[in-house]
This record gives structure tokens, sequence and C-alpha cells, in this order.
């Protein structure tokens, strides 16, 4: 992952030594069904009744991630580079790892891409670990390092997966925590908790793809297709085919969260993202009008349901399952 004496290896293995976490709770149920949570070498496995869902990374890449995510039917729905190379896939951004969160500007630090100069996100260790008949969670700390081995700030992820029959659901919550001085998380496009998904549920198809049935992206507020970049609304949803068949992705973005609702970095060629601080971008403001600080020893929280259904935004109700997620969310507190 670094060269063995650079500033962020020696960094990394600080952590490594002086992490002092302890999971809690089962890294697995005794019973093979409901949400299995597994650790197996450098990544974890979850699968929901016995079929993998996901598996979670978090060694030898900029920032941890999870790839691959199969939808209903056992679909793809991110694309495999770089992971792996596949038939009918671009290789472009190499930094779009299937479903991650990260940010390109930092305290000036760019988390987003894999540039030579760009910071690293490193896992400090594991907080929980837990299958369960309902759910699994794997609750992670990480740090946000510089490529001098500066530590920027503490981010915590939460990720939360539901045992689910015809569909995939899962929460991604992500607490920043300002742990060495104030975080200013600078105005760029280029953020924040993102997918990049499967090459044929791309509205502008590539060109392995030209011809064939593409995908759609449609926003609470009505906006559709390329008119959906850069606005702000409550959830978006894209969906489109694949292996013959129409199944979507909808994220959805928490009234709690700052700056709710959010603007969406969401692209014609299948990057999918929810960013808060893109606003001279988004909006042409002034650059710097998307700033957002976390004083010293503060923190934010972002809270965040991606819901993988099959069909589109109507046939899978997306709106009603974005207003019964709000209402369980407040009932639970």
């Amino acid at each position: 992952m670094f060269k063995q004496n650079s500033p962020m290896a020696k960094a990394a293995r600080v952590l490594a030594w002086g992490c002092g976490c302890a999971v809690l709770g089962s890294l697995a149920a005794a019973a093979a069904g409901g949400v299995q949570i597994r650790q197996q070498g450098d990544i974890v496995r979850v699968e929901i009744n016995g079929k993998l869902f996901t598996e979670y990374h978090y060694r030898d890449a900029s920032k941890p991630f999870l790839y691959p995510i199969l939808g209903p039917g056992d679909l793809p729905m991110t694309r495999n580079w770089p992971m792996k190379n596949a038939p009918a896939e671009t290789q472009d951004h190499p930094h779009h790892r299937s479903l991650w969160w990260a940010h390109g500007d930092v305290n000036g630090v760019d988390f987003w891409s894999e540039s030579p100069r760009a910071g690293r996100t490193v896992q400090d260790c594991f907080l929980e670990l837990k299958s369960g008949p309902d759910k699994g969670v794997i609750k992670t700390r990480d740090q946000l390092i510089s490529k001098e081995g500066r530590i920027i700030g503490t981010v915590e992820e939460t990720m939360t997966f539901y045992n689910r029959k015809d569909d995939r659901l899962m929460d991604f919550t992500v607490k920043v925590m300002a742990t060495h001085g104030d975080l200013v998380f600078g105005d760029t496009k280029e953020g924040t908790m993102a997918l990049r998904l499967a090459e044929s549920m791309r509205l502008k198809p590539n060109k392995f793809n030209v011809g064939k049935p593409t995908g759609h992206i449609v926003t609470s507020e009505g906006a559709r297709d390329n008119d959906t970049w850069g606005k702000r609304a409550a959830w978006v949803d894209y969906y489109g085919p694949v292996r013959g068949q129409i199944v979507g992705v909808a994220m959805f973005d928490h009234p709690d969260n700052p700056r709710h609702p959010t603007w969406w970095h969401v692209r014609n060629y299948g990057l999918f993202a929810a960013n808060p601080f893109g606003v001279h971008y988004f909006e042409g403001k002034p650059k710097g009008a998307g700033d957002y600080k976390i004083p010293a020893g503060e923190s934010r929280t972002w809270k965040y349901r991606i819901y993988f259904h099959r069909g589109n935004e109507q046939q899978a109700h997306v709106a009603e399952a974005y207003q019964a997620w709000v209402r369980e969310t407040n009932a639970a507190r």
C-alpha cells in the first residue's frame, strides 16, 4: 500500500500499534441465515441468507470501499474496474471504486483521487463487526492522512446491511471528527458519498453499448437525466438495464444532514454522488462558497440510505421508501 519508509507508511504503523479499539459484537451468527459479517483476511464479507451481497476492502487502496455490490437477482450494480478487468467496461477514473466515501479537498488535501499528491483514508481499527437475523453492522474508524504522513482528521463509518427478500438495503453513516485541529471541507465537485454504477446502467452509453438500452436519472424534485447534475434533492434514483433486467440504485439524504437537501454530482457516465460542498461548481457562486468548517474538537454526522431495487423509481416506490426511512429514524430518537 505504501513505500516501506514513507511518511504515510510510518503513520499507518503508528495507527496499527496504537489503536486500542475493541471489536464489539459477533463476527458471525451461528445460523446460516440472516446477515452474516465475516472477516476473511483483508476483507470483510457480507452475506444475506447465504448469498454474497458485498465485501468491504480496507487494505491496499487509497480509501476503503465496498465491492462487488450484488443487487436484486444477484445482479452486479457497480463497475468492476479498477478492481478487476471485465468485458464492455471503460477504464477511466481509477479512483471510482464501486461504493465509497471521500472528498477532494479536506484542509487542502485531496482524498478523492489517487494522484501522486493525494492523501489516504487509512483504517485505524474496527469498532464493530456484528451479524444478526435482521441486520449486520460494520463500524470502522479511519484516519485522513496527507501524503506527508500528517493526520488531518478522523472518520467513523457505520455500514448497516438489512435482511431483505426482494431488494437490497444498506445505511451508510459518516461521523467526521476534527481530532487534529479545524477541518475545512473545500468547495469542490469531487466528492463525496459515491458509487460508480454498472456500465450498462449509464445514461450515456459507453463505446461498447452504443445502440443498446441505457439508464435514466430522476430526483425527488422531478429533474431527470442530464438536468439532474448539480441540483439539490432529498433523493436521487439511477436505474437502467443489467443483463436484460431493469434495476436501480436510490440514494437518500437524511433531513438531519448538514446542508440538506444535498447537491448531486451525478454524471451521465455512471458516477453517482451526494456532495454537500461543491456549491461554486453546482450553482456558479464565488469560489469557496461551499466551504464547510468543523471546528477543532467537534464533529458532524451525515446519514445516507442506499436502496438497490428492481424497476424504475415508480415501480420501486422510491419516494415512499424515503419517507418511511425518515419516519423510522425519527421514531428511533
